[in-house]
């Protein structure tokens, strides 16, 4: 029999998103947001000549600058205000929630709730900006390092190139803020989501423009569309299915009545930390070989040269990380967002427990036993998804955008912001049977 929310959820239609008056704010406020973002990717950077950059880029369009420009919605080719993306932040956020689970002090401030979170997003913060500031002076000093890509090199490039990527990057986080609280769905993760949508349809139009001039094949370009209509499925189930443990609840008398025994379900999401993973892992290994790259330009030991060349995009020690990193992700953001003792005791608090289960510490382990091996899977489809249209990415030149990591973040954000604008008409629906059962209880009354 189908939940009161699951028939309210059946019966949304557009007069109730009509009279959603918040949630048309909502939408507006994320649409006008995501637009100022789109504009900045394409105001550029002061003091550089547009057309030595332009040549330059071209010759790495295809590794790792071509995989940070995907990110940063085409900012990198553009070399933007927004260049810098909002990838400091989201390695400032993995390095302070890995610390979080070493250094006592921050795992006590975790423990306090919301204003030990607000510390701890400060940390954040104050890690973007040394994060971003190391990344800026490196994008500075490639730039100022190849043939005539500066106009005036100097001193007061560089600061001014720091400066200006650095704003751009704290604007951006900013920015992703105001949407999650003001708007619709996780503001960082839209703001990735708008850069790679809008490299989609460029994606698209090159991959057939390989086709027509033969540097593809019709049969490989038909192969490429299958699988990624494929991946596609695969994402939407994957990211929609659920391991529901039976919770019950005793019979209760109120007074001298007794009611009767409730049941209820735990829903446990097969891939419990979304595509966080995939935004992690691209963002680690994107930090260390960007970097590498811009001192790549001057004299380089042979070593680390190396490095660089097998940290590729495409490389098999690239794909290799890749895969070790998204799984270690998955388990460890699971690990921070769900807690099976805190769900075990709030259980036992309102008198539920899993039958078969005895109530607290064992509720908690089994809990874990099933978070753990449902993990599993979701670790084993986020790497399938990831890595097979990365590999035919690598191998056939199609760009960057059609590969599996921007698929996954396009529809699992897309998934999270749809659900999310249902989360709203339903509450609206709810408030609407709540107004109309006072008018009626008021005119009985009369």
């Amino acid at each position: 029999m189908a939940s009161a929310a699951e028939q309210l959820a059946s019966n949304l239609n557009f007069s109730t998103f009509a009279k959603a008056e918040d949630l048309k704010k909502r939408l507006w406020f994320t649409l006008a947001a995501l637009l100022v973002y789109r504009l900045g990717t394409h105001i550029p950077l002061p003091g550089l000549n547009p057309q030595a950059y332009a040549q330059a880029f071209q010759g790495q369009a295809g590794g790792i600058l071509g995989l940070f420009n995907m990110f940063s919605g085409g900012a990198v080719q553009r070399m933007a205000i927004f260049a810098l993306g909002i990838m400091p932040y989201i390695s400032a956020s993995i390095i302070v929630q890995l610390m979080t689970s070493v250094v006592p002090a921050l795992e006590n401030l975790k423990k306090e709730g919301e204003q030990g979170r607000k510390i701890i997003n400060q940390y954040t913060r104050y890690g973007t900006v040394i994060l971003g500031a190391l990344q800026a002076y490196g994008i500075a000093v490639g730039l100022e390092s190849g043939n005539g890509l500066v106009v005036d090199p100097g001193w007061f490039f560089k600061i001014s190139t720091v400066l200006t990527l650095l704003g751009g990057t704290m604007f951006l986080m900013w920015l992703g803020e105001q949407i999650t609280s003001r708007g619709i769905g996780n503001g960082i993760s839209l703001i990735i989501f708008a850069g790679i949508a809008a490299g989609l349809p460029t994606a698209l139009a090159g991959t057939l423009e390989l086709g027509r001039t033969g540097a593809l094949s019709t049969t490989l370009i038909l192969a490429v569309i299958v699988v990624a209509i494929a991946v596609i499925a695969i994402i939407v189930f994957v990211e929609r299915a659920q391991r529901r443990l039976l919770i019950q609840y005793p019979k209760r008398q109120v007074g001298n009545r007794m009611f009767q025994g409730d049941t209820s379900h735990l829903p446990l999401k097969l891939n419990t930390s979304g595509v966080i993973p995939a935004i992690f892992a691209s963002s680690l290994l994107l930090l260390p070989a960007t970097l590498a790259g811009f001192a790549s330009t001057t004299a380089m030991p042979a070593w680390a040269t190396s490095i660089v060349a097998a940290l590729g995009h495409g490389q098999p020690l690239y794909m290799v990380l890749y895969a070790a990193l998204i799984a270690f992700f998955a388990f460890f953001y699971t690990a921070i967002v769900f807690n099976p003792k805190d769900t075990a005791d709030n259980l036992k608090k309102h008198g539920g427990f899993i039958p078969g289960i005895r109530p607290g510490d064992r509720t908690a382990e089994y809990i874990d036993y099933v978070l753990t091996r449902i993990t599993v899977i979701g670790a084993i489809y986020l790497v399938f998804v990831c890595i097979l249209p990365e590999i035919l990415v690598s191998q056939t030149g199609i760009p960057l955008s059609l590969g599996g990591t921007s698929l996954l973040i396009v529809v699992s954000v897309t998934l999270d912001t749809v659900a999310q604008i249902q989360g709203h008409l339903i509450a609206q629906q709810y408030e609407g049977l709540i107004k109309k059962s006072k008018l009626r209880g008021g005119k009985r009354g009369r």
